[in-house]
């Protein structure tokens, strides 16, 4: 019964369960399909849109490349214009070296061979105008433009310092005639102020004093003389102060010696020290009749300017040397023989020429021939004449100078430093005083000749 009963049931089961089974498989069957349709259309439209965004990317790339050829291109164009122009421009510039270098000398074949490279070359930059104003620029070869104009500047900046060159060179040639016309004109000069020099401090005749009469005799020939006889002393005191620099003497040192407690207001003004003691030295006495150291007699006091002036122009017209020899033993001879003794010391002399030769010739009643005493000789002749015309006045002229620190007058003093009056502000504290005497003053009846003093 069992049995009936499980075989009954059975069949019915299995039946069922295979209809179920199939229902299931059928729509399990179709609802797969219809998923699996839609996730492929998804998928194929994600590669469409990816596709045409590539392709948009690509083209918008492409295009920007193109944009940056076109500046590329376009700039490159610009650089290679702008390389010609500037290239143009120097060759003008060449060109318009080369016309004026034509002109200095003047060259006429070379100015309108210049002028014709100038019309040409601002032709071409007439054209190269047009050129920027049409924006017709070169923009199938810039690199090569370019090379080619920069090469084209240089080669016209080196012609431009080629002709600059030359035109240095002939300046420098025109420079050097011209220094070697003024070198000859100097020479001139030169020879011409010696032979002034030589005779306005020769013993020859002076053309002023040539004529020169007892009775005709003025303060002015006095004056005329004295100048002449200044130059001899400073030609004097130059050769002693070179002899003794070479010697090894400490010029400031002596200087200070015979000026002390002098503030010197140039290095040079030293020479006026030596000048100083020159001119004491050798002016002391010259008050007296031949300066006291002959004793020989004179004649009546009214009759002595007539024994001066016969002295005057008895030794004017001949050379210390020659007079010397003549006579040696004259007043003129024992006034050199006296002075010199006194003004050059035996240390000074021994220092310079290495001996005292010419002292102990003088001793020995004799007269040196070197240069020093031809030059000393020619100075104390200077000296003794002014000395002889002093004495042809009545009264006679009387010579003075001016203690240190007197203060300054123009009427019987004349600076030879005019720069000391340059710190003068006016009040008498600053005003400057006489240092010393350079040159010994005059005084010829009412006449002033004014002392030369150096202030300090």
């Amino acid at each position: 019964m069992d049995s009936v009963n499980r075989s009954a049931v059975t069949p019915s089961k299995s039946k069922l369960a295979r209809t179920f089974a199939k229902v299931l498989h059928i729509r399990a069957l179709t609802g797969g399909t219809q998923k699996h349709k839609f996730t492929e259309n998804v998928k194929d439209d994600a590669v469409k849109n990816d596709v045409a965004k590539s392709e948009l990317l690509k083209k918008a790339q492409f295009k920007s490349f193109d944009d940056e050829d076109e500046k590329l291109r376009q700039k490159a164009a610009t650089e290679a214009f702008l390389a010609k122009l500037f290239a143009n421009i120097s060759a003008v510039k060449a060109a318009y070296a080369q016309l004026q270098f034509a002109q200095s000398p003047y060259n006429p074949d070379g100015i309108q061979c210049a002028d014709e490279l100038v019309v040409s070359e601002l032709k071409n930059l007439s054209e190269l105008k047009q050129c920027f104003v049409k924006k017709q620029l070169d923009e199938y070869s810039p690199e090569t433009t370019q090379i080619l104009a920069e090469i084209q500047e240089q080669k016209s900046v080196l012609k431009t310092y080629d002709i600059m060159g030359k035109k240095l060179d002939s300046q420098l040639k025109l420079k050097e005639s011209e220094i070697m016309f003024l070198r000859e004109t100097l020479i001139e000069a030169n020879k011409e102020n010696k032979l002034l020099e030589k005779r306005l401090n020769s013993s020859g005749p002076v053309s002023a004093l040539d004529n020169l009469h007892f009775s005709s005799l003025s303060p002015s020939h006095f004056i005329m003389f004295l100048r002449q006889t200044i130059r001899s002393i400073r030609s004097f005191v130059r050769l002693l102060s070179k002899e003794m620099l070479a010697a090894g003497w400490n010029l400031d040192a002596a200087a200070s010696s015979i000026e002390p407690d002098i503030e010197f207001l140039k290095a040079n003004d030293i020479c006026y020290a030596f000048e100083s003691f020159v001119c004491r030295e050798m002016f002391d006495g010259f008050n007296y009749p031949n300066f006291s150291i002959s004793t020989e007699p004179l004649p009546e006091q009214k009759k002595r300017p007539r024994l001066f002036f016969d002295r005057f122009m008895e030794l004017r017209s001949v050379k210390p040397a020659d007079y010397l020899a003549w006579k040696p033993k004259s007043t003129f001879a024992r006034f050199c023989r006296a002075k010199y003794l006194k003004l050059i010391h035996p240390k000074i002399e021994e220092s310079i020429f290495g001996n005292v030769n010419q002292r102990n010739i003088l001793n020995s009643a004799e007269y040196p021939e070197s240069t020093f005493f031809s030059t000393f000789s020619e100075m104390a002749k200077r000296i003794w004449l002014l000395h002889c015309l002093a004495f042809s006045f009545d009264p006679v002229a009387a010579v003075f100078q001016v203690s240190r620190g007197c203060r300054f007058s123009d009427v019987y003093m004349e600076s030879v430093n005019e720069e000391a009056f340059l710190s003068w502000d006016g009040s008498p504290e600053t005003e400057p005083t006489v240092g010393f005497t350079v040159v010994p003053g005059f005084k010829i009846g009412k006449t002033v000749v004014q002392c030369q003093v150096y202030l300090c």
